[in-house]
């Protein structure tokens, strides 16, 4: 299954959400892979009803991430300015 790297908590914490189960999973920070931020993916194992980060989904992220910039543009290039006239 697969989760993203949603927020950190506290300086300690970080919260992954795993949609195919509606979970969210909290686990300290120093238990991610090097080089994981906010947005990262990951592949999860489950082993009764323990969970842990297998490794990043490179793929996933790349293709999340290219979708959140794709969506940018598209509100950026839509927005024209404000809609109230100077006086």
């Amino acid at each position: 299954m697969k989760g993203v790297l949603d927020r950190f908590e506290s300086e300690d914490q970080a919260v992954i959400l795993i949609e195919e189960i509606q979970k969210a999973l909290i686990i300290p920070k120093d238990e991610l892979p090097k080089g994981s931020e906010q947005g990262t993916w990951f592949l999860i194992e489950e082993k009764n009803n323990q969970y842990k980060i297998i490794s990043i989904d490179y793929e996933t992220t790349r293709r999340q991430q290219e979708k959140a910039d794709q969506l940018m543009e598209k509100l950026r290039a839509r927005s024209s300015g404000s809609k109230f006239k100077r006086n």
